[in-house]
């Protein structure tokens, strides 16, 4: 079967989750998986999975299920995972050595090259590793390694400036933790907004019957 030309982003955000639980999967030894049984776990319908996995080309055989290990090698390959991208992070505080400190980058298709933060007392202390550079030498930085990612744990009102002057750097993507909505045409940016996430929480407690 021949892979969709239009795919939505509501199919294409699912796909973590698959290899999220896919992965699990692995770690117990389990080597097939019918679209019924990941339905129960991912608490979608079986219908639902064989529909996004049918806009890559489709997996399973009818009868038999997935094979587990060969189904989370196809969508990481779909996700980009086998092909590292450098990244950078700027912001270097509580949350963006928290960011660097517990999300494996490696895992999930990027290597995170370089840390950047323009306080003083943070230059020259490490992050996984990785010294933490003056923003001073962001430009050389990038003019030479080429980073194509910039994560951006920054305060709100700087986002605008950095985010125009990382364009100009060669910057094509944002994964953005700065309460500040980029919005470009010309870039590829993921808003993170923590905070929508407690408060979605927050509403679902008060209105369990919703």
């Amino acid at each position: 079967m021949a892979r969709s030309t239009t795919i939505s982003m509501a199919v294409i955000r699912r796909l973590p989750r698959y290899y999220r639980f896919l992965e699990e999967l692995m770690k117990k030894g389990v080597t097939r998986v019918s679209s019924n049984e990941l339905a129960t776990l991912l608490g979608l319908t079986a219908s639902q999975i064989r529909q996004d996995l049918n806009c890559f080309g489709g997996f399973g055989q009818q009868g038999y299920g997935y094979l587990v290990e060969q189904l989370h090698e196809e969508i990481g390959k779909i996700l980009g995972l086998n092909h590292m991208l450098d990244a950078i992070l700027v912001g270097a505080g509580n949350l963006g050595r928290a960011v660097a400190n517990h999300l494996d980058f490696g895992k999930r298709g990027f290597r995170l090259s370089a840390v950047f933060d323009h306080a003083p007392e943070l230059i020259g202390k490490t992050v996984r590793d990785l010294p933490i550079r003056s923003m001073d030498e962001l430009d050389v930085f990038c003019r030479t390694q080429h980073p194509r990612l910039a994560v951006l744990c920054i305060p709100k009102e700087a986002a605008a400036d950095i985010v125009s002057h990382l364009q100009s750097l060669g910057i094509q993507a944002f994964w953005n933790f700065s309460h500040y909505d980029i919005t470009l045409e010309d870039a590829i940016v993921e808003n993170v907004h923590l905070g929508d996430s407690l408060m979605t929480l927050s509403y679902r407690m008060k209105h369990p019957n919703e």
